[in-house]
């Protein structure tokens, strides 16, 4: 299994930035996969963002294109989310995920981190 901590969530104004960071450890070889998700108040949760453990291929939701960009440090086995152009709607709780050689989803969370746009 792989352990997954995610941190820097906080309160933004709408139009700021934000830099989320992952630190996975543990058995990060049978990791395929890292991706961002987030869940608001009384809402299902739903994908933001992933990219392949050697990060050479990406995906993003509708709504984030353009204005989030997920990477990671290989060395410091860190992912990242760079949130630029925030807005109110982007307030959730961000979650990391990976998802394991020979899975159809994501098996490891983390604990999330709040992500909270005023207007």
């Amino acid at each position: 299994q792989v352990e997954l901590v995610e941190s820097g969530g906080g309160l933004i104004q709408a139009g700021g930035s934000r830099r989320l960071s992952c630190v996975a450890s543990g058995r990060t070889f049978r990791v395929q996969g890292l991706g961002w998700f987030r869940q608001a108040p009384g809402k299902e949760r739903e994908f933001v963002a992933a990219l392949t453990w050697i990060g050479r291929t990406t995906k993003y939701a509708d709504s984030v294109k353009g204005r989030f960009t997920i990477s990671k440090d290989n060395a410091k086995n860190t992912l990242y989310l760079q949130m630029n152009d925030l807005r109110p709607e982007d307030t959730a709780v961000y979650y990391c995920a990976a998802k394991y050689v020979g899975a159809d989803t994501f098996g490891s969370w983390g604990q999330g981190t709040q992500v909270t746009v005023s207007s």
